[in-house]
């Protein structure tokens, strides 16, 4: 059987798949799930993330989903742009835990994945059951919130736990005093 037409679409039954999270009073902590794709705002989302974990006894886990598709060479070629694909990630997520580190007093895990960016994401919230909101930042553009925004939070759009969009425009000090 097909899934409902929700608002003219079919509703994605992913978040049924997700195992209940673990909370504190399991002996868990919360975690505060934030990508990292390079993009100017994604530094708004992992602070907000540190922030929240910092204030609220959790933790902070930064995602980089290097995508599928790029590698469609040779063998030889193929394990070479991937080696450099997991470098340039490793990198990227290094900077951006540098930085939490020094501005929140936060140490952060770090995930490489590879595959669908969504997919991905719902991977890994079901893999670590502490994982309780996903923070993502929009972008600043007049052409809307970013495609990652838009593809978890569009229209019947399915998501198997809360999603917290930053906007791109908040500097550290209003994130850390909204948090």
């Amino acid at each position: 059987m097909a899934p409902p037409l929700v608002g003219g679409h079919r509703r994605c039954h992913l978040a049924a798949m997700v195992s209940r999270r673990i909370g504190r009073d399991a002996g868990g902590k919360r975690k505060f799930l934030a990508i990292i794709d390079g993009t100017p705002e994604c530094g708004r989302a992992a602070s907000y993330a540190a922030h929240r974990a910092k204030a609220s006894g959790g933790g902070a886990v930064l995602l980089f989903v290097i995508e599928p598709g790029d590698f469609q060479h040779w063998l030889g070629v193929e394990k070479i742009m991937r080696a450099e694909a997991a470098e340039e990630a490793g990198t990227k997520l290094a900077k951006v835990a540098d930085e939490l580190r020094e501005k929140v007093g936060i140490e952060p895990e770090t995930v490489v994945r590879e595959g669908k960016i969504v997919e991905e994401i719902h991977a890994l919230i079901e893999a670590d059951r502490e994982i309780a909101i996903l923070v993502l930042a929009s972008g600043d553009a007049s052409e809307g919130p970013g495609p990652l925004v838009s593809s978890v939070a569009g229209k019947g759009a399915a998501f198997p736990i809360p999603v917290t969009i930053v906007p791109a425009t908040l500097t550290d000090e209003d994130i850390a005093s909204l948090c």
